[in-house]
């Protein structure tokens, strides 16, 4: 007789197992309209599923994050299906949910095209609109691989043959549709009612480039027809602000096959990039940090016995120079351990902060690239504080401190928190770890935030707290990142020289505020859509003679700008005013300056923005006072 504890305490009782369906039901007709699954102990299952014991239960609506992931992962199926029924001759992979959609991987070698995505879109809506039943069963693994081998399915028999013997698997089956799945899924095709399908991309099997390359679909799914107009709508506008696209306009930055993965800046980037970079370093520097470099090249010897090698070998370039293998440098805090080791360190010296502009290299898969977003070779903004146990938590609230701050400046204030607590694979002391999590916990809490848990999300070195920013268009970008690490330190061997004489092991803080430089900048690219705040814009005034007359009156206003510490420019060819002051909007110059004849004689400048507000004719005085303000 199941008693069933539901999440605002109450319970009802049972005197026979019952279907998640049949308790919703219970509870309102309404709620069992909606049941997407349940959540029962923690554990998502499908509304059929039968409950036979006493538990708690909540049930999962599309109004829950969860209940939205169910229906993309639905979605992700009934796309498969309608390939199937469209192309027999494609063979199913993987179909995974991602965030805010799905894809689903074929074997197809004709390949799909934009058309073909039309069709299968089309026939997806067809397959809701029946509102097939998607029913859940229980299958050997033998049994499953002579399945999906009679149907064709050698990509599904594939996997199953990794998954270990003996193993109990679940299909779910859809009209004529079968697929291997562990669910749960949506109790019928019809509960699909809003989704789309974004694009076509290639994906190696496994993620192998040695394997076939597969055709990816890509798709989104939301829980009704207006959430997914707006999600289509922010998809325009992001768009709009591809920093790619942007920097190609503005001349900030390019990048080529000889290099991939790695950023040849242009002048104009270039001064981005500086801007940022002299604003970080003040920024540390007024906060006790002491600025480094270290090498590029370190031997392997050094990766191996910090435990990265171990770790992310995979990912790191090396390269022989009998006798040795070196690597290029994939992160630095080992490196900086090998300062803080040279010369005997005292307590009284900690916390000691150690600051770097890390140029590091990754390996990271070619299909992975992104502009900006994802590179090979990237700068961090990198830093570790070598302390005691007891300064963890004023290190961890200052620092919380400085990183709102700096988001602040950049125009970012809507910062999302979360703390990722320790994994089962571990190493160290449980008791190291609970001091670890509850330093960082009270920083948290004493600065009045709110903030979530990432059970498990934690290194395997310390637990961490991610900083997450949220864009102008709702976007979310994990930067600036706070860990804390009982291990390395041990391991590579440093010590301090304690109060009362002994030699013991600092803790150490991995910190970052912006993480890796360049995304960052492409996320400011795309924030301001390219028309940065005046500090931050790499021209900041473009003067422009409307005649030859005025060209030298144009030179000399540009060159007092200059020796006013302005980024300005001065445009003296012979075009026309109108011609040149939409080329420079569109490169985004907030400020264009024009002369003519008039303000040649009044010694006065005539003065737009490049949203296109007019300001009128004014002093150079004054404009200089409003630049400065």
């Amino acid at each position: 007789m199941p008693t069933i504890t539901l999440p605002d305490g109450s319970q009802k009782q049972f005197d026979r197992p019952v279907t998640v369906y049949e308790i919703a039901q219970s509870i309102g007709a309404g709620l069992a309209k909606a049941a997407l699954a349940g959540k029962v102990d923690g554990k998502l299952i499908d509304t059929s599923r039968l409950v036979d014991s006493s538990v708690n239960l909540s049930v999962i609506t599309d109004r829950d994050q969860e209940g939205l992931e169910i229906i993309r992962h639905s979605a992700a199926h009934l796309l498969a299906h309608a390939v199937k029924q469209l192309f027999p001759k494609a063979q199913v992979t993987i179909g995974p949910v991602i965030e805010d959609g799905f894809y689903y991987d074929f074997s197809y070698p004709p390949g799909f095209t934009n058309e073909d995505l039309v069709k299968i879109e089309e026939r997806m809506a067809e397959l809701a609109s029946k509102d097939y039943p998607v029913a859940r069963e229980e299958v050997s693994r033998e049994e499953a691989i002579k399945l999906f081998r009679q149907l064709g399915e050698e990509y599904k028999a594939k996997i199953i043959e990794d998954i270990p013997a003996g193993e109990t698997l679940t299909l779910y089956r859809q009209g004529d549709f079968v697929d291997l799945c562990r669910g749960p899924h949506t109790p019928s095709t019809g509960r699909i009612k809003a989704f789309k399908l974004t694009k076509l991309a290639g994906a190696y099997w496994r993620g192998d480039s040695n394997n076939e390359m597969l055709q990816r679909i890509y798709g989104t799914a939301w829980a009704d027809k207006k959430q997914l107009t707006e999600y289509l709508t922010r998809l325009e506008e992001a768009e709009k602000r591809d920093h790619r696209k942007i920097a190609k306009k503005m001349d900030l930055f390019h990048i080529q096959e000889e290099a991939p993965g790695m950023i040849f800046w242009h002048p104009k980037g270039m001064t981005i990039y500086n801007i940022v970079t002299d604003y970080i370093r003040k920024f540390v520097q007024a906060h006790d940090y002491h600025e480094i470099r270290t090498p590029q090249l370190v031997d392997c010897k050094l990766w191996e016995k910090s435990g990265h090698l171990a770790m992310f070998g995979k990912d790191m370039f090396l390269v022989e120079a009998d006798p040795h293998t070196y690597a290029i440098k994939p992160m630095s805090c080992p490196c900086h351990v090998q300062v803080f080791n040279q010369g005997i360190k005292s307590y009284r010296d900690l916390p000691l902060r150690l600051a770097e502009f890390g140029s590091c290299h990754r390996n990271e898969p070619s299909g992975t690239l992104h502009g900006l977003m994802r590179l090979r070779n990237f700068v961090q903004d990198d830093a570790h504080i070598f302390c005691t146990e007891e300064h963890i938590q004023s290190e961890a609230s200052d620092f919380i401190d400085q990183l709102l701050q700096v988001y602040r400046d950049f125009g970012f204030s809507d910062v999302l928190m979360k703390l990722s607590t320790r994994p089962d694979n571990r190493i160290g002391d449980d008791t190291l770890w609970d001091k670890a999590e509850n330093a960082l916990e009270q920083a948290l809490n004493s600065k009045g935030l709110e903030w979530g848990i990432n059970p498990g999300e934690g290194a395997f070195y310390g637990p961490k707290i991610e900083f997450s920013l949220k864009d102008c268009i709702g976007r979310v970008w994990q930067c600036g990142t706070l860990q804390v690490d009982f291990s390395m330190p041990e391991r590579l061997d440093a010590r301090y020289i304690a109060e009362d004489g002994s030699r013991r092991t600092p803790v150490m803080l991995h910190r970052a505020i912006l993480g890796s430089m360049e995304r960052f900048l492409g996320i400011l690219i795309e924030h301001y859509a390219g028309q940065f705040p005046l500090w931050l814009a790499p021209i900041q005034v473009v003067v422009m003679n409307i005649t030859e007359s005025q060209a030298e009156s144009a030179a000399e206003i540009t060159a007092k700008l200059k020796h006013n510490g302005f980024r300005a420019i001065s445009d003296l060819r012979n075009e026309k005013v109108g011609f040149k002051i939409r080329e420079h909007t569109i490169q985004r110059i907030p400020y264009l300056v024009v002369i003519g004849d008039r303000e040649k004689a009044s010694g006065e400048v005539a003065v737009r923005q490049v949203s296109g507000e007019d300001l009128g004719v004014m002093s150079l005085e004054s404009l200089m006072s409003k630049l400065k303000a």
